[in-house]
């Protein structure tokens, strides 16, 4: 039977999705209760776009196996992306209270709690993975989004700091760090990260209004300026950089 489902595999991964959910099919016609099969051909039928099976399958498998965390995962991400957020909500739930120790599935429900504006209870998940994997960056990244979104600067900057220790020479990540620094009212921390974003990524155009912005508060105004030109030369909306020439100009005759 192994070479039944060594062959659907092997079509599966040629993309050959078809084929591979004929080949499964007949595997479930001598393993009808293999909840692996079913989850694959749910996975199937969503790469060929036919969402309704592969909801029926994933449900299926998660009937048979309430324990097989792969498919609360791709069932949450196929109602995540139907707009469903909700019915993806409610799977990670469950599979969070029958997976207690499955931290893929606390973190993926941390997710959307942030995508439903839930922070108290994207932090409670976030801190529970952090427990278990307290080298997994990608949960202080999403602890820091959660922490500037509550107004709390300086608990967003400790996350976001921890994770450039482990990866730098990230543009998006030293903008977010540069905002939670402005937040906080520390403008100098907030220019030099926001300088590191654009020193990885010089298209990083935001990165260059916002450093204009900040040098302007701070009556650097040839630094404004310069910044502030830069960011125009970028493919920006007419209107945006119609109302940022104006700006230059008005700080060129402040100068005098």
């Amino acid at each position: 039977m192994s070479e039944k489902i060594d062959k659907a595999m092997g079509l599966f991964r040629e993309r050959k999705y078809k084929e591979a959910i004929d080949a499964f099919s007949s595997v479930l016609e001598t393993e009808p209760d293999n909840a692996d099969v079913y989850n694959n051909m749910g996975v199937a039928y969503s790469c060929l776009g036919d969402f309704e099976h592969a909801e029926t399958y994933y449900v299926k498998a998660l009937e048979l196996d309430p324990e097989i965390a792969q498919a609360y995962i791709n069932l949450s991400d196929l109602y995540y992306k139907a707009g469903d957020l909700p019915s993806a909500l409610g799977t990670l739930q469950r599979g969070s209270y029958e997976l207690q120790d499955n931290l893929a599935i606390a973190h993926l429900l941390a997710r959307v709690y942030i995508e439903d504006q839930r922070w108290e209870d994207a932090i409670s998940e976030l801190e529970r993975v952090l427990d278990g994997e307290p080298e997994n960056y990608d949960a202080y990244y999403d602890l820091g989004h959660v922490y500037f979104e509550l107004g709390d600067y300086e608990s967003a900057i400790s996350n976001f700091e921890t994770v450039i220790e482990y990866q730098e020479n990230n543009e998006l990540l030293y903008y977010a760090l540069a905002q939670a620094y402005e937040g906080n009212n520390e403008i100098d921390k907030a220019i030099s990260n926001y300088l590191k974003a654009i020193a990885v990524n010089d298209k990083f155009t935001l990165a260059y209004k916002k450093v204009g912005i900040l040098f302007l508060a701070r009556n650097d105004y040839e630094d404004a300026i310069e910044y502030f030109e830069d960011y125009i030369n970028f493919d920006i909306p007419d209107e945006e950089k119609e109302s940022v020439n104006k700006l230059i100009e008005r700080i060129k005759t402040k100068m005098g």
